[in-house]
């Protein structure tokens, strides 16, 4: 008997463009999860480009067929064109984005475009959820352990609701889908992201460019972390939001802005 849907329609995007392996996956997924599916994806690899949008051009959409569209642009590009333009009769109840080549955890999640189009349905007021499946260099990548895992995830954090002020970031390990763990509440933590590189040389052409290219290193976690789970072979899920205050930083600040600057 086919699964029961639990949406009437949901929207998928991803960072690492259209014809991306992970997404066809998602799709699949998502078959099993909406009655109607719907993919507005980035016509090329856009890894890397956050939730930024474009403002200084216009954007390029080729429609492949009734509900599948790829966009010269951003994933948060992707998102809001379709929630505000190609479905705006029928916005979707879901956004799902990914399912994306490698994990995205702590630090990084600032840079990922698959968590930025989650952040861009968070900020249109939709439920977002980003999906990422983890894998080891050299390897091949266990897409199956994410065809596998991913319907029931879903249902069950749409079954649970969230906050409206979140968005859901969800990553699963590098494990064959019989030995992967059960889903677990995790945060954001440091993730393994140690800094940024700039690699340079001369093209054939005798220009300079500069290439750059991230450094990845275990960092220190607490034990709740996403990194951490990750390691134990959970999938982890993490919410997330736009506040970013620092209190401990802006508290300490205050004081001493006290003391420089009474009564301010």
């Amino acid at each position: 008997m086919p699964a029961t849907p639990i949406v009437e329609r949901v929207l998928l995007t991803n960072d690492d463009g259209i014809d991306a392996p992970g997404l066809a996956v998602l799709a699949e997924v998502a078959s099993q999860l909406a009655r109607e599916v719907w993919i507005v994806a980035p016509a090329e690899d856009q890894s890397g480009t956050s939730h930024s949008i474009s403002l200084h051009e216009p954007l390029r959409v080729a429609r492949r067929d009734a509900r599948t569209y790829a966009v010269r642009g951003t994933p948060g590009d992707c998102v809001a064109l379709a929630v505000s333009h190609l479905m705006k009769d029928a916005a979707p109840d879901l956004i799902l984005s990914g399912v994306n080549r490698g994990t995205n955890l702590g630090t990084e999640t600032v840079f990922s475009g698959t968590v930025g189009a989650a952040m861009t349905g968070l900020l249109l007021g939709i439920r977002s959820i980003a999906l990422s499946q983890t894998y080891s260099k050299g390897t091949p990548i266990r897409w199956e352990t994410a065809r596998e895992h991913a319907p029931a995830v879903i249902r069950t954090l749409v079954d649970a609701g969230w906050a409206s002020d979140a968005c859901l970031n969800v990553n699963f390990p590098d494990r064959a889908p019989a030995e992967v763990k059960p889903l677990v509440v995790t945060t954001q933590g440091a993730g393994l992201l140690s800094g940024i590189e700039v690699v340079s040389g001369t093209d054939p052409r005798e220009i300079d460019y500069h290439w750059l290219t991230l450094s990845r290193a275990p960092q220190p976690e607490d034990p709740g972390s996403e990194a951490t789970r990750i390691a134990a072979g959970h999938i982890t899920v993490t919410p997330l939001q736009f506040e970013r205050t620092h209190e401990a930083a802006g508290e300490a600040l205050r004081k001493v802005l006290h003391k420089a600057l009474p009564g301010a």
